[in-house]
């Protein structure tokens, strides 16, 4: 037991001193570790000096005043007389041309012809009469034209506003006839009503009269049977009464007067008496009171009913002739004013009718004049067409270039843009002629800070032009760059020389002198992202396990650049280690190794 607990013991304190030891190797040598993972940067030290700002840009030699020699009409070139670079003189030949008619003459020509076929046609047409191919030929003016249909369209709204008005005189006339025909159609009603004698409110009075008698006989009845079932009830009761003396005589034998059987009985016979008095004294002589005026009124009632009846037969009797032959008299007068309003209604819808044919007449000319106007102004078309045609043609014949093509000025073919066998076009010059006596130019674009150290009239030098030593560059103007006015500036150049020639690439180079700086970086540490310029500077710090090296930003803004270096304003002091170049990209803010360790 003792000697395993005593191995146990020793392999715990040999893993210990192991891991001890690993931990302690791991701690001396992680600098070294981590410095084979990180960057390894070159470095230089900020520096000060001069810098001579040279600004360079290319660019293809042009003419200062091109001349494009242009033919307008459509030729196809039999053969080329000169070649590009070569010097001519006004009136030299450059071209020579087929002997044929142009294209445009051609088109125009078969434009003429298509337009008098469509004219021809167009005077066999039936729809065409002899006043419109006269009217045509002649010639009509637009006014003349505008004051006939002028015209014929007030004679329509004239004839529309007839029609209207017509209508209106219906609509009144027809107002007048229904109101006829109800007065008419009233008096029909009347007669009806005044022939038929209305027993309505007399037989309304003799049915109310025999409902009030039956009902009066009915209720005398009832009261007749109500006072016979009390009479019943009170006999009844008085039975009872007799019943309850004997009961009481016999109680007061047998029990003595100070029994309760006795005055229970007592009680009860006291409350029979009371029934009895109240039936005969109240309900009885009511019922006979009730019955006996009911017997007095059902004779008047009997008699009202009489008189109903009489007065419902004198009314059926009643003669009204004279009344129904009064208000047919009436209708008759009614019925002749409705006649003759009927009449003047027929007579103003006539008047309608005229004056809609009226109508259809004007606009019908109206129509006929618009599609006389549309065949002759065709037709007027037609002609004119035929006459620009026949101008286009003249004219062409007029501008016919014949079978050369001559220098308009003296000076040198810069380009030629057709061979032999091409055709020409009106809108591209056959050739570019440098006027003679007439300069070069040169332009490129370059950034507005760097257009800021330029002044008009620099010298410009040549770059690795060694074969054109004897052009003269010089900067003759500084100006917005049209495809991008806000951020750039065009340089144009004056060329002059033997050597200068159109379409020359050369590459220039143009600045201030030197001038001294503070803070001068290779241009290989210039670095820029979307906020702009900037470089990498190395910061150190010191640790336990030694020297660590930390990139840091620091924003610039660029002063003057040659081949090699960059004049740079920013907050540095001047002795800073700038990163120059580096095996891995790099971050600002990451750890880097210098190369030097």
């Amino acid at each position: 037991m003792n000697e395993n607990g005593t191995k146990r013991r020793e392999w715990v304190k040999n893993a210990a001193i192991v891991f001890l030891t690993v931990m302690l190797l791991l701690t001396f040598f992680s600098q070294t570790i981590m410095n084979y993972s990180l960057p390894e940067v070159a470095t230089q030290y900020v520096q000060s000096g001069s810098i001579t700002a040279k600004i360079r840009g290319s660019g293809v030699v042009e003419s200062g005043d091109p001349y494009e020699v242009k033919v307008t009409e459509s030729r196809k070139v039999a053969s080329v007389a000169v070649r590009q670079g070569d010097t001519v003189q006004k009136g030299d030949v450059l071209f020579y041309l087929e002997d044929k008619d142009s294209d445009e003459l051609k088109a125009a020509l078969d434009e003429l012809e298509k337009a008098e076929g469509d004219y021809e046609k167009a005077l066999l047409s039936t729809d065409l009469t002899a006043s419109d191919i006269q009217t045509a030929e002649n010639g009509i003016s637009l006014s003349d034209y505008r004051n006939q249909i002028t015209v014929r369209q007030n004679a329509v709204k004239a004839a529309k506003d007839a029609v209207k008005a017509a209508e209106n005189d219906v609509k009144e006339a027809q107002r007048i006839v229904n109101e006829k025909q109800n007065w008419y159609d009233a008096f029909t009603t009347q007669i009806s009503i005044e022939g038929t004698v209305n027993t309505a409110e007399e037989q309304h009075a003799v049915d109310e009269a025999k409902r009030e008698l039956e009902d009066a006989r009915n209720y005398k009845a009832e009261m007749e049977r109500e006072r016979d079932r009390v009479r019943g009830e009170l006999q009844g009761i008085k039975d009872n009464i007799s019943n309850l003396e004997r009961e009481l005589e016999a109680a007061i034998r047998e029990q003595g007067e100070e029994s309760d059987r006795v005055y229970e009985l007592r009680d009860n016979l006291q409350g029979e008496r009371d029934r009895a008095a109240e039936y005969e004294n109240n309900y009885i002589p009511d019922y006979d009171r009730t019955i006996g005026d009911l017997e007095r009124e059902i004779p008047n009632k009997e008699q009202a009913l009489k008189d109903a009846e009489n007065r419902l037969e004198a009314k059926k009797n009643e003669d009204k002739t004279q009344i129904v032959n009064n208000l047919k008299y009436q209708q008759s007068i009614a019925g002749a004013e409705l006649a003759d309003a009927k009449e003047e209604l027929t007579r103003k819808q006539s008047v309608v009718t005229e004056r809609q044919t009226a109508l259809t007449e004007k606009e019908k000319e109206l129509s006929d004049f618009k599609s006389q106007i549309d065949r002759v102004g065709n037709l007027q078309s037609m002609r004119e067409a035929i006459d620009k045609a026949q101008e286009k043609v003249d004219e062409l014949r007029e501008k016919t270039t014949g079978t050369t093509i001559v220098a308009p000025i003296s000076g040198t073919v810069s380009s030629l843009n057709v061979v032999a066998g091409n055709t020409t076009s009106a809108a591209t010059p056959v050739a570019v002629m440098q006027p003679e006596g007439k300069g070069y130019t040169l332009s490129f674009s370059v950034t507005n800070e760097q257009a800021k150290r330029l002044s008009v009239g620099d010298r410009a030098d040549l770059v690795n032009a060694w074969r054109y030593d004897d052009l003269t560059v010089t900067l003759a103007s500084i100006k917005p760059d049209k495809n991008d006015p806000s951020q750039k500036k065009q340089l144009t150049f004056d060329v002059t020389g033997n050597g200068a020639t159109v379409g020359l690439n050369l590459s220039l180079s143009v600045g201030q002198k030197s001038a001294n700086y503070d803070l001068i970086v290779p241009n290989s540490a210039i670095r820029e992202d979307n906020n702009g310029k900037f470089i990498l500077i190395v910061e150190s710090k010191a640790s336990p396990l030694g020297t660590r090296y930390t990139a840091s930003r620091v924003d610039v803004e660029v002063l003057a650049s040659d081949d090699t270096q960059s004049a740079i304003s920013a907050a540095l002091y001047g002795y800073e280690f700038v990163i120059t170049t580096s095996t891995k990209p790099v971050e600002a803010g990451k750890l880097v190794r210098l190369a030097s360790s």
